[in-house]
């Protein structure tokens, strides 16, 4: 398990901070683009600029020193308000289907209440696997080559199979992913539970000890 962010030092003004604040900020912005005058060439800007920066911020969080509590709280909202903002917009511009955006919403979901079922037993949140780290990898591509995709040029047209099998290989390790942190988050709350003291020699359990 990663330490929960209580224990990580509280620092604010940090070169990782500094970049999910940016990022933060610009979700709006994002939104907006692909919603309003449809400026799918800015809004990829956006989105490109999101995932370098998520990339940038956690290996300058290890090269400097400089994770934080606030780093911990900051990174993950950004990454889901983007996740939330590209699926809300695809879904009103017909790009992807309802139900298809109410799966990745409620794995999302089913992870945070995992996270938050872990804080309050005194855990850290899950580590993060391999099958997390492709699907995050193939959503991050799926993403933009969407947007490209939604062109008419011949170049649209050779890029979109591109996405939707990205967007395909996504989803399923995105839904798997989540289906792991279950299984982790049962196991860790397992292993907390203390186990019942042995009886003495010759005595039976009660019905209530069964139970």
């Amino acid at each position: 398990m990663a330490p929960p962010p209580e224990q990580l030092p509280d620092r604010w003004l940090t070169i990782p901070n500094a970049l999910s604040v940016i990022r933060l900020a610009l979700v709006p912005l994002f939104l907006w683009l692909l919603l309003g005058p449809e400026a799918d060439g800015w809004a990829l800007a956006v989105l490109v600029y999101s995932g370098v920066s998520d990339w940038a911020d956690g290996k300058i969080a290890r090269w400097l020193n400089q994770a934080s509590r606030l780093g911990a709280i900051l990174d993950p909202a950004a990454d889901r308000l983007y996740t939330l903002a590209t699926v809300v917009a695809f879904v009103l511009r017909g790009i992807i289907p309802l139900w298809f955006a109410l799966v990745l919403v409620g794995r999302d979901l089913m992870v945070g209440v995992c996270i938050w079922v872990l804080r309050r037993a005194g855990f850290g949140p899950p580590e993060v696997t391999y099958i997390g780290k492709a699907a995050t990898f193939n959503l991050m591509y799926a993403m933009p080559l969407l947007l490209i995709a939604q062109g008419a040029s011949d170049f649209a047209t050779v890029v979109r199979p591109f996405a939707y099998a990205f967007v395909v290989w996504g989803s399923a390790l995105f839904v798997w992913s989540g289906l792991l942190y279950l299984v982790q988050t049962r196991a860790a709350l397992r292993a907390s539970t203390p186990a019942p003291p042995p009886l003495p020699f010759g005595q039976t359990p009660s019905a209530e000890e069964v139970q």
